[in-house]
């Protein structure tokens, strides 16, 4: 039975993978994305550009939309965010509150926004982007470790909040993923050690499936950079 699948931060290289193999099972699947246009269609997919998920009337209106056009909201993904590398003594308050609005705030916000409808929806799942250096945060790493932290813990709150409803959360820890954007940053990095965006979509279908009913509450790292 198709699904309805929310799909933030969707225009960009993980999003689009994700959507994508959800879209190839047979589901329904809306990108949403503060960027105006995605680099190419997915066909039968409902795009949503241009949204400010830190606003929480912009988030609502988004599973407004998208539940008038595709239906129930079955499916959560909560991708959308970004990085910054910086010191402390380079940067300060501005860029942990950067990344606390892209990676946090943006995950909150969406989420809040979904419930209601997600509690509709038989087997509803939300799964989050947490990041394994969140773990342990190397130099330059903080405001972006603190606000990914942030992620794990409202991924394990809100499992215990809803542990009495249809709903599972989860989250996966990716390591380094190898996209263009980061070969270029890091062009003499062993991209052979990195996670492919594709490995991470199959883990979050995983989570998203019947086989993932039990699961809920947990931070599974994704680091293997396996073909």
């Amino acid at each position: 039975m198709a699904r309805t699948i929310i799909v933030t931060g969707g225009f960009g290289e993980l999003g689009r993978r994700v959507a994508a193999a959800f879209a190839a099972q047979g589901d329904r699947v809306a990108r949403v994305d503060f960027a105006p246009t995605a680099p190419e269609a997915l066909a039968g997919a409902l795009d949503l550009g241009g949204v400010d998920l830190t606003d929480a009337d912009a988030a609502a209106a988004v599973v407004d939309q998208v539940t008038a056009a595709l239906g129930s909201l079955d499916v959560l993904v909560n991708i959308a965010g970004g990085f910054v590398w910086q010191t402390l003594a380079d940067g300060g308050p501005a860029t942990w509150t950067r990344m606390f609005a892209m990676n946090a705030l943006t995950c909150v916000t969406m989420t809040k926004a979904a419930l209601p409808a997600l509690k509709q929806a038989p087997s509803a799942r939300i799964v989050n982007i947490g990041a394994g250096s969140a773990i342990m945060a190397a130099a330059g790493m903080g405001g972006y470790a603190a606000s990914k932290s942030a992620v794990h813990k409202l991924t394990e709150s809100l499992a215990d909040e809803l542990k009495g409803s249809d709903i599972t959360v989860n989250a996966i820890l990716p390591s380094i993923i190898d996209t263009p954007a980061n070969r270029a940053d890091m062009p003499d990095a062993d991209f052979s050690s990195w996670v492919r965006p594709a490995a991470i979509a199959d883990v979050i279908l995983f989570l998203a499936s019947p086989a993932a009913r039990s699961i809920s509450g947990a931070l599974i790292p994704v680091t293997r950079g396996a073909a």
